[in-house]
């Protein structure tokens, strides 16, 4: 079985696993209607910001995007901030919220733009460009805000994004689904996709072949920027204010969830696919271990001692371990490019 294959086989036995096991421990009412959509209506910003946090893996040379949830909290505070200035929530509802909307996507946009062109002009680590941006960012948006909650309000619009249905489903998690099969698409059937998980792979011979470097990196990071903003609109719509703190410990689900999904810590693969199940699953985790009364501080060490045991795997084949006796197979040199870009 291909090494995607056997991710995807995985993480499928593992949703699977939970759902049985939370239907047993709570005598069907884990698998009740309520709680699936509840479920769903809490997973789509962190999902967002893994898929965010798995780009920028997926480009190699230590890439990761720290900034995820601080960019998120600065695009809702200061749109919020900047729409609220010439347009009120309650007079102005679809006003508001399309402009909110607009103005939280620019900003995210520009903040991963501006990642993106630290890390490939100045040759910066990503993860401590990101680590230096994620408290810029997070120190604007206290700025901006004079440290406090800023009201978005509840107009018609922003109101439907986070807590509205579509046939049965949260609009908020079709939105995370749209957002994951585009991001998914343009891995698979355009040049960047190629670019991205071959530069990961071999960034000094990518670059040596022609690869269009500074514009690969830029492109990943302002795509990662502009899942962030989605993220912290959906926030917004959710919890009716905004706040530079807000998900504190986003940053940590969101790399677990991309290292769960058998992203390469060392670049050049990545499945959107698989961290859309990884993130369900980490989600059907959490309510299990609400289901049996446990504390967020327990949940969190849960979250951690994770995130070590699946870094611990994945150095080791997943093929091998799920099909005894095959010898283990070099993950970079010789591989069919192609199989890395679903």
């Amino acid at each position: 079985m291909p090494r995607t294959g056997a991710q995807l086989a995985m993480l499928l036995a593992i949703n699977g696993a939970l759902l049985v096991l939370g239907a047993a421990i709570s005598e069907g009412s884990f698998l009740s209607l309520f709680n699936l959509q509840s479920m769903a209506s809490q997973l789509p910003e962190i999902g967002l910001l893994a898929i965010g946090v798995m780009l920028a893996m997926c480009a190699g040379n230590g890439g990761i995007d720290l900034s995820g949830i601080a960019l998120a909290n600065l695009s809702g505070v200061l749109s919020a901030v900047v729409v609220s200035s010439f347009l009120s929530s309650t007079e102005s509802e679809t006003a508001y919220s399309l402009m909110f909307i607009l103005g939280a996507i620019l900003t995210g946009f520009a903040g991963g733009v501006i990642n993106g062109l630290l890390i490939s002009k100045l040759n910066i680590t990503p993860i401590l460009c990101t680590l230096g941006t994620q408290m810029a960012f997070m120190g604007l948006a206290v700025v901006v805000s004079g440290g406090k909650a800023v009201t978005v309000g509840s107009p018609a619009l922003l109101s439907s994004i986070g807590n509205d249905m579509f046939a049965g489903v949260p609009i908020s998690f079709l939105i995370f689904i749209v957002a994951a099969a585009l991001i998914a698409a343009v891995l698979k059937f355009t040049p960047y996709g190629l670019w991205l998980m071959l530069m990961g792979t071999n960034q000094k011979a990518a670059v040596y072949a022609g690869f269009p470097k500074t514009g690969v990196l830029v492109a990943t990071y302002a795509l990662s920027g502009t899942l962030s903003a989605i993220a912290g609109i959906i926030i917004a719509a959710r919890n009716v204010n905004v706040k530079f703190d807000y998900g504190s410990s986003y940053l940590l689900i969101a790399i677990l969830i991309a290292v769960m999904a058998g992203v390469k810590p060392e670049g050049g693969y990545g499945r959107v696919i698989c961290v859309v199940l990884s993130a369900i699953a980490l989600q059907l985790m959490s309510s299990l271990l609400n289901f049996g009364g446990l504390s967020n501080f327990v949940r969190d060490f849960a979250w951690g001692l994770l995130l070590l045991t699946f870094l611990a795997v994945g150095r080791y084949d997943l093929t091998s371990i799920i099909t005894p006796g095959k010898s283990r197979q070099t993950t970079n040199s010789g591989a069919n490019p192609s199989s890395t870009r679903t």
